[in-house]
């Protein structure tokens, strides 16, 4: 397996997530962080690849929620904005594959949405659960 040896070499493995991979290691040195920005957004010209990283990005912030909700209860918990970013996050990247027509793309995505929005169908449609979770059982 070749590995990539330039930042342009990169792009082989994943068009949607090196585009702006390529264009910050092309970016001259001296030029800001905006100018860093500006020349990523001037390589990615197809908006799909714009959905397809802001899906990345929404997806990939429920990992901060979860880790902020677990710090705060002093336990490891899932919060509901876990599966509200999860659901969102991947139908915005299954909608970038989807016009790419990238199967594993498709796949990875679309397998496990049922189960976020099993997760928020609970959440909206239960209003108390009976017995949560994180508590024991009473004795019956």
């Amino acid at each position: 397996m070749k590995f990539a040896q330039n930042s342009r070499d990169m792009s082989l493995f994943s068009p949607d997530f090196f585009v702006l991979a390529t264009a910050v290691a092309d970016a001259p040195k001296s030029k800001g962080f905006l100018d860093a920005i500006q020349s990523m957004l001037a390589t990615a010209k197809d908006p799909w690849v714009v959905v397809g990283l802001v899906g990345s990005f929404v997806f990939s912030v429920r990992f901060v929620i979860q880790w902020l909700a677990s710090e705060r209860a002093k336990k490891s918990v899932i919060p509901f904005g876990f599966w509200e970013c999860s659901a969102l996050g991947a139908i915005l990247v299954l909608s970038s594959f989807m016009h790419q027509k990238n199967l594993n793309g498709i796949l990875q995505n679309l397998l496990p949405l049922p189960i976020y929005i099993r997760n928020l169908y609970m959440r909206y449609t239960h209003k108390e659960p009976k017995h949560p979770g994180n508590i024991e059982r009473p004795e019956e």
